[in-house]
Parts: structure tokens; C-alpha cells; sequence
């Protein structure tokens, strides 16, 4: 079930609420956990299985952590074998027999294996948890049922924010909610519905539309829109979803962390991965990064870190050899950023920084979407002009609902910049009688994604694979 979906805003989301504040306090939990199950059971049916064996056997591995004195780090070994196990199964079985295949021409002609939707992020949520205990950086949770709500709560189950237990311990056992938080929440709900369903559906059907073509059809301007349109998709796909997570998380007097803040606005690469996807960048900082020693190592070391970290990231978005090479990309460009070309960037006017990292990042966003390597290479041949194929394509005038998605990525252009909401807010903060106005822009914002969905099957969503 999709967030952006007409069954989770009328019929799913409003009988939850309902349940919940009608409840007692002390039965809110056994709502929101077994809500979130039923949410996720509404599309992996059989996958629920697995996501409460993983309950079952983490919630035994952190008791057994916790209450032990010479076999704490048995117990944690154990534990990670079992998540990374789950995960690698079901993520990089089939990629490792491609792999096998490739260097041996031996296959164990394992199925096709499906991937559960959301197991990346609830593993790494999981797998905070546990070490944490073992860290003892929080008390093992003892109650089945609130272990439960952290690693299935429906609003960040699916695509994050990454919630390490740390940052919602207390909030499991008591939260504060309010008119105002609700209120709050459901304006940031409001809003990444619109992102996800008014400007990242539009550009992505640009992107998919021109990437569906034969590459070598396919103009130097075409390609350079289609890696524009992806790169505004991704965004706003992401970040919608994030916000609607953060929002729904507020409705239920949850507070998550935020998990983007304009990266699009950035001057660096460092500076963009400090703006984007900001809960898995800390979640390999505080458990891969900093235990193999971050920077308080020899220089060696250091590169080694940031390349394990960065290979490490690039297979967490999927099992195929353009996500190594996309991580391996940043790990290199981060590396010569710090090193080689850190006096040289800091001579170049801020605004050519800015060009250059844009730049850089659509590049990086190309590599993520071409996951075929034969089409990739052409692909960036195209986009340089080698191809020798500067004609519009012929899809623009046969396609009217391509043409009618263009103005959308002029939309999309102006909201990756903070300028309007600080707008926004100036005005807010000048004219007090301009609030009713905002109030009646959220129903408008909402109407708009009412009819968009109504209107249109096309609703595709980045991040289910991963």
C-alpha cells in the first residue's frame, strides 16, 4: 500500500486514527504495531513471515546481550549473521549467481528471488537497535510489543527515514501528542503528497518515457532532459515520501529525524551527501564508518574507510554493478575533493561550485538509473554529443502527455531551492492575516493530489526495490 494511494488516505490512515485516539494510552502500541503489520501484509503477504520472525529473533538476541557477561559478542556475531543473511538472501542471492556465472560458467539456477519490500531499511533498523544494546548506548527493550512498533511502524516502514532506536526509545514508551503536532504533521503529509504526486509522477514519466527508447534515437538535448527529469524524480520521490513519513510520524505524536534539506542547493559532493538521504549517511558514519576508525587513521586507512563505506553504499540501493560503481563514483569523488582538489575548490566562486556538484550529481543519478551496462555506455555518449544525433526525437510529437509533463520539471527546478518556503514564511511572519490563506493553499494542495490520483494510474515509487 502506497502512501500516495486513494485506500490509504480515505479508508487505512483515517481508521487507524480513529482506533488509536480512541484507545487507552497503554493499548496505543498494540494498535500502531499490529496496523503496521496489517499495512505491510496489504502488499508482501507472505513477507509478513519474515518481518516477524526477525521481531521474534532480534527481540531474543538483544535479551540475550543484554543479560550476558562472556558471550556478548557471540550473541551480537550471531545477530548480524542472521539480519545480513536475511538481507543477502533475499537482495544479492541472485546477483551472486550472476557473479558465480560469470567467473565460472556454473550456475546453482537458484529462482528468481523477489525482494520484500522495505528490507533495507527496517535491517538497518534492526541492526541499530541491537549493537546499540550491546554498546549499552540504550536498555534492551523488554516488551515485545514496542520492539515490535520500531521496526514495523507503517510511517517509515516502506522508504525511511532510517530510525535508529536511540532517537524514539522514550517515544516508545511515552509521547506527547497534540492538536498543534497534529496539525503540523498533517500539513507535512500534505506536502510530500504533492512532491510525490504532483511533480515527481510528471518528471518520472518524462525520465521513463525518453529512457524507454532506443539510446541511439534518442537526441543529445533528449538524454540531457531525461537525467534532469530523473534527477527532479528521485528527489522528489524520495523526499516526499520522507516528508509524508515525518508527517504521519507527527500525527501519531512521533518525531523523526528530517532525512533531506535541499541538496540540490549544494557546493560540494560532501556537502550534498550532508543534505541527502540524511539517516542512512549517519547510520554508516555511527556503524561502519566510525568503528573502522573514520579519519583518526593513517591516510591509507582513511581512503580505505571512505571506499568500504562508499562500496557498502552503493550495494544497500541494489544488487547490480552500476549501484557498486555509483557508490565507488562518490567514494572517489569524496576522496579527491578532501585531497587533490581542495585548494583548487576553495579558489572557484561559489556559484561555479554550485554548477560543478550539480553536475557531478546528475552524472552520479545517470549511472543509478542505466542499470544496463550496454546501454550505458551510449547513453553517455549521446549525452557528450558522440553520438551525432542533435535532432529532436520523434516521441515529442506523438507523445501530448510527455509535452504536457515538461512544465513540471520548470516546476520541479524551483522548488529544489528553499526560496519559496522562506518566502512563504517572510510573508507569513508580515501579514498574520495571510494564515487562514496558508491553510486554504493546503486544501488546494491536497485537491490537487485528490485529482491527480483519481485522473491517473501512473504512480511509480523509486525506493519499493529497495
Amino acid at each position: 500500500m502506497l502512501f500516495s494511494s486513494l485506500t490509504f488516505i480515505f479508508i487505512f490512515l483515517p481508521i487507524v486514527l480513529a482506533l488509536y485516539y480512541l484507545a487507552d494510552r497503554k493499548f496505543r502500541n498494540v494498535i500502531l504495531c499490529f496496523a503496521s503489520l496489517l499495512f505491510y501484509a496489504w502488499g508482501e503477504p507472505k513477507y509478513v513471515i519474515l518481518m516477524l520472525v526477525s521481531i521474534v529473533a532480534n527481540f531474543f538476541f538483544a535479551k540475550w546481550i543484554d543479560a550476558s557477561r562472556h558471550h556478548r559478542k557471540l550473541f551480537l556475531i550471531l545477530d548480524i549473521i542472521f539480519n545480513i543473511g536475511l538481507l543477502g538472501f533475499f537482495k544479492y542471492a541472485n546477483f551472486g549467481q550472476s557473479i558465480l556465472q560469470s567467473i565460472t560458467g556454473w550456475s546453482p539456477n537458484l529462482p528468481i528471488i523477489e525482494l520484500p519490500i522495505g528490507i533495507s531499511f527496517y535491517t538497518f533498523q534492526i541492526l541499530s537497535y541491537v549493537i546499540d544494546v550491546y554498546r549499552k548506548q540504550v536498555k534492551v527493550q523488554k516488551n515485545i510489543i514496542k520492539l515490535g512498533t520500531y521496526i514495523a511502524l507503517f510511517p517509515q516502514l516502506i522508504a525511511g527515514p532510517i530510525v535508529q532506536y536511540s532517537d524514539v526509545e522514550k517515544q516508545l514508551d511515552e509521547r506527547h501528542e497534540s492538536i498543534n503536532l497534529f496539525i503540523d504533521g498533517a500539513k507535512r503529509f500534505i506536502v510530500g503528497q504533492a512532491k510525490k504526486v504532483i511533480i515527481a509522477n510528471n518528471v518520472a514519466y518524462i525520465a521513463d518515457t525518453i529512457y524507454a527508447q532506443p539510446v541511439a534515437e534518442v537526441s543529445m538535448g533528449g538524454l540531457w532532459l531525461a537525467a534532469i527529469a530523473y534527477t527532479l524524480q528521485i528527489y522528489f520521490d524520495f523526499s516526499g515520501y520522507s516528508d509524508m513519513a515525518i508527517g504521519l510520524g507527527k500525527m501519531f505524536g512521533f518525531k523523526f529525524i528530517e532525512n533531506f534539506n535541499y541538496p540540490y542547493v549544494a557546493t560540494s559532493v560532501k556537502d550534498f551527501w550532508r543534505r541527502w538521504h540524511i539517516s542512512l549517511s549517519k547510520w554508516f558514519r555511527d556503524y561502519i564508518y566510525i568503528p573502522l576508525g573514520g579519519n583518526r587513521v593513517s591516510k591509507i586507512k582513511w581512503v580505505r574507510n571512505i571506499l568500504i563505506v562508499w562500496t557498502l553504499t552503493g550495494l544497500w540501493h541494489g544488487a547490480n554493478w552500476n549501484f557498486v560503481i555509483w557508490g565507488l563514483y562518490y567514494g572517489v569523488l569524496l576522496l579527491s575533493e578532501q585531497t587533490i582538489l581542495a585548494k583548487v575548490l576553495e579558489r572557484i566562486p561559489k556559484w561555479m561550485r554550485y554548477i560543478l556538484t550539480m553536475f557531478v550529481v546528475i552524472i552520479g543519478w545517470v549511472l543509478f538509473r542505466v542499470e544496463n551496462f550496454e546501454v550505458l555506455g551510449p547513453t553517455f555518449a549521446g549525452m557528450f554529443g558522440l553520438s551525432g544525433n542533435y535532432r529532436l526525437s520523434q516521441i515529442f510529437y506523438h507523445d501530448y502527455n510527455l509535452i504536457a509533463s515538461l512544465p513540471y520539471v520548470l516546476i520541479g527546478l524551483l522548488f529544489i531551492t528553499p526560496w519559496i518556503r522562506t518566502g512563504f514564511q517572510k510573508i507569513q511572519n508580515k501579514y498574520m492575516a495571510f494564515i487562514p490563506i496558508k491553510y486554504l493553499i493546503y486544501l488546494g494542495l491536497f485537491a490537487g493530489v485528490v485529482i491527480c490520483l483519481v485522473s491517473s494510474q501512473y504512480n511509480p515509487f523509486i525506493y519499493f526495490r529497495f
